[in-house]
């Protein structure tokens, strides 16, 4: 099972110590949220693309995902009509740099006069209007469980409503559980469309949430990995520390050490248990 790090975790360093730091501590990739602090952009000029090109290659860590934030839960048809072109843009980018999938959002739409069946149809509209363009350059578009598509079958109506083999489902584990659904729930949702994993722990404290290291907070991490392995998931596991968000929890030199180890030993505690 490989092992990413989402560089939400480490907003204050360079690519150069995204990659090294992930050889120190033994991840297998890294998925670009960031670059040097801010946002990836899609339009990334050709020598940024070799720099990141060269990095991963040089450093034997793979660049396992690009994050986008493009969304589509809106009756403003020219607002999707954006968003369509940058997410085409990131699929461009995700092709010149290797990157296996780009992931997206869906986006909020309970605030306003929108059903769930109306913003499922825009959302899938627009992904169906990309999956051409993902289909012919490889790169998987992956809608992640995520704001008002924290409900696992949100994404799974979405992913099958566009019918396309490179548009798939992306777990967020906190968002669903927070919704509550069991983990059973989640995977029985999304075991057909799933591509990728962001794994992360929080407690709830009054109405919000506070992010914490594996083992310490309220989502099910541990049976939540159990379940993927159990099932033969083969994608990545990818530890999303979000303190580009949230810079009062604990920085990424210590964190990410401290989460790798602990899925290390879910995972051969997994193994033993087979043998």
């Amino acid at each position: 099972m490989r092992i990413a790090y989402s560089n939400l975790a480490c907003p204050e360093w360079s690519m150069e110590d995204v990659f090294a730091k992930a050889v120190q501590f033994g991840f297998d990739g890294v998925e670009i949220r960031l670059l040097d602090g801010d946002v990836i952009p899609s339009t990334l000029n050709t020598h940024m693309q070799g720099r990141l090109t060269r990095l991963s290659k040089e450093s034997g860590v793979e660049i396992v995902g690009i994050g986008a934030s493009t969304k589509f839960a809106t009756d403003d048809e020219a607002d999707r009509r954006r968003n369509v072109e940058e997410l085409l843009r990131y699929i461009d980018l995700a092709a010149c740099l290797e990157v296996p999938m780009v992931r997206t959002f869906g986006g909020t739409f309970r605030a306003g006069h929108l059903s769930a069946e109306q913003a499922i149809a825009y959302v899938a509209d627009s992904l169906a209007q990309v999956a051409p363009r993902a289909e012919a350059l490889g790169v998987a578009v992956l809608l992640e469980t995520h704001d008002d598509f924290s409900p696992s079958s949100l994404v799974r109506d979405v992913v099958l409503q566009v019918g396309s083999p490179m548009i798939g489902a992306l777990w967020d584990t906190h968002h669903p559980y927070r919704m509550g659904e069991t983990v059973a729930q989640t995977f029985e949702n999304l075991k057909g469309t799933l591509r990728h994993v962001h794994l992360k722990d929080a407690r709830r404290v009054g109405d919000a949430w506070q992010l914490v290291e594996f083992n310490q907070g309220d989502v099910p991490v541990r049976e939540i990995v159990c379940t993927l392995v159990t099932h033969g998931y083969d994608g990545t596991l990818c530890i999303e520390w979000e303190r580009k968000w949230h810079p009062e929890i604990e920085a990424a030199e210590t964190a990410l050490p401290k989460h790798l180890a602990i899925l290390q030993n879910y995972l051969a505690n997994m193994e033993q248990k087979e043998s």
